[in-house]
């Protein structure tokens, strides 16, 4: 009898999206179709867009049975993506930015280093060896200067790039880690893989090409606030005792 095939959801998280998501969404779509090892559902997870995007994801999720619309009428990235997760069933989650910076080619190598490779969470980086991006100087620099005061606060979480919009999560690491994490906005991303980091979950990198969106909403200022006031709490507060071997 064959196996049946891993259940994976990947979401796309959107505040005022609507410019960029049918064509996001039918790109993924494609994927999806060339690569029938896995069963997927496309999750658009709208949260408190004013533009349109919640219509347009309850459209999107009306014509094509792999897509479904997850409408919060709170903004949140971090919310938007906790509630989908945690809503979900799948064997394996995912998720990934909708203006799809990170080269969608890598999606199935993604999800295959938790589906085949044993990791529980899988991420993909833009400062590892091996891959190749195209972005602002200030960015990098940014981006390379967390990593050092992740690795300054957390010297044994090694990764090389926390932010990513590129990850997976096995369905272990969904039920112990995802419902610990308090941050609903980007700081999601490091305080998932410090939670990951300290109860044993293997965490795997993958190189990933990546070319920056020019109109990205992350701000850099007040971003950079949200993560240094993270990791000062993360830091300082009683880590939970390691269940899994690491």
């Amino acid at each position: 009898m064959t196996a049946p095939r891993p259940r994976v959801d990947v979401v796309i998280p959107c505040y005022n999206e609507v410019k960029v998501l049918e064509q996001s969404t039918l790109a993924t779509l494609a994927l999806f179709d060339q690569n029938p090892q896995y069963d997927w559902r496309l999750v658009i997870a709208d949260n408190g867009s004013t533009d349109g995007t919640s219509e347009l994801a309850r459209r999107l999720a009306a014509e094509h049975p792999r897509v479904h619309a997850l409408v919060l009428e709170v903004k949140g990235r971090g919310l938007a993506l906790r509630e989908a997760w945690l809503q979900s069933d799948a064997d394996i989650v995912s998720y990934m930015d909708v203006d799809l910076s990170t080269d969608l080619a890598h999606l199935p190598e993604l999800i295959a280093l938790v589906a085949e490779r044993g990791c529980d969470v899988a991420i993909g980086s833009r400062l590892a060896r091996g891959a190749k991006v195209k972005r602002q100087l200030k960015r990098e620099i940014t981006s390379r200067g967390y990593v050092a005061l992740i690795r300054l606060t957390f010297p044994r979480l090694r990764i090389t790039d926390a932010q990513c919009g590129f990850k997976a999560l096995s369905r272990r690491a969904v039920e112990l880690v995802v419902p610990r994490i308090e941050n609903r906005m980007w700081f999601f991303d490091t305080e998932l893989l410090i939670l990951a980091h300290q109860a044993g979950l293997r965490i795997c990198e993958l190189p990933v090409r990546w070319v920056e969106d020019p109109d990205t909403k992350v701000k850099i200022v007040s971003t950079a606030i949200e993560d240094i006031r993270g990791l000062l709490r993360m830091r300082f507060r009683r880590p939970q005792r390691r269940t899994h071997a690491a």
